[in-house]
């Protein structure tokens, strides 16, 4: 027995000492890493940069453009002429102070909005009863455009921050129970099978069973939910409103500063933007076991 270990031991440094003199890397020696950083902030940049492309160009043409007197400054003010804008309401305190206002009626309405969102899809997603009694109704009210509702909620509820955050809510709410309800409906039934057999209580068959099947199409209202607040928020603004990015707008239009209009345009596609890429981020960590085309 030892000698058929003796023999096992010496072949195999032979055959690491062949290895290393016919120029492969020995086996204990490993390639180096690259840093974690490294690799997962190359194709983001990548990414930034290719989108980037677009907009860079537009600019440039736009500025080139009014600089040479083809467009009217009245019309189309030139990048630079709103970049001067948009730093003197920054100085002054003006433009931190609206975006303020805006994003805390943007999160109040969304919270409320979200929340209702997601509890009336649970339970009609869940119960058969409830979708029979409750979805006819909100698919209904679903269909009335935000413009046609604004001024009756701010008959009943005023011009204050009441009727404002109601605005937002309604619009939130229903993206997240459209794909909550769908999410729920869509888990495999053999997953309630596998549920049954392993002798799940109802809140472990929703909370390990249920809620992470559906997880997909609930971020996904999440983040529809979101945008339809952020638009709901110009809408609730752009109406009637003392304060807020749509103020700033209104203001400008009755003052015709089309700069600081277009400094209120911008604001709220950057910020929009910013919270779609934060939920997006938010799906890539929690839905990282899904394989998806990448193109």
């Amino acid at each position: 027995m030892s000698d058929g270990v003796e023999a096992i031991i010496k072949n195999t440094k032979r055959a690491r000492e062949t290895l290393d003199s016919s120029g492969t890397a020995p086996l204990s020696k490993k390639t180096p890493k690259k840093p974690a950083i490294q690799v997962a902030w190359k194709p983001l940049l990548s990414d930034w940069g290719m989108g980037a492309i677009i907009p860079v160009v537009t600019l440039v043409l736009w500025q080139l453009a009014g600089s040479t007197g083809l467009v009217s400054a009245t019309f189309l003010p030139t990048p630079l002429s709103i970049a001067r804008a948009f730093t003197d309401l920054l100085v002054t305190g003006e433009l931190t102070h609206h975006l303020g206002v805006s994003m805390g009626r943007a999160g109040i309405g969304f919270l409320i909005g979200g929340v209702l969102g997601l509890l009336f899809g649970v339970l009609t997603g869940l119960f058969r009863s409830v979708e029979y009694v409750l979805d006819p109704s909100v698919q209904v009210l679903r269909l009335v455009p935000h413009l046609a509702i604004a001024p009756l909620i701010i008959l009943w509820f005023g011009f204050g921050e009441m009727s404002k955050v109601v605005i937002i809510m309604t619009g939130s709410f229903f993206p997240l129970y459209i794909n909550t309800f769908m999410g729920i409906r869509n888990v495999d039934n053999k997953l309630f099978e596998v549920a049954r057999v392993l002798g799940f209580s109802p809140y472990q068959k929703l909370r390990r069973l249920i809620l992470p099947a559906a997880l997909p199409g609930i971020l996904l209202g999440l983040r529809l939910s979101l945008a339809v607040a952020w638009i709901g928020l110009v809408v609730a603004e752009l109406i009637g409103s003392q304060s807020g990015i749509g103020f700033l707008i209104n203001e400008a239009k009755q003052n015709s500063n089309t700069e600081v209009v277009f400094v209120g345009i911008i604001i709220f596609a950057i910020v929009g933007k910013l919270i779609d890429s934060l939920f997006r981020i938010i799906e890539r960590k929690f839905l990282f076991w899904r394989d998806s085309y990448e193109g």
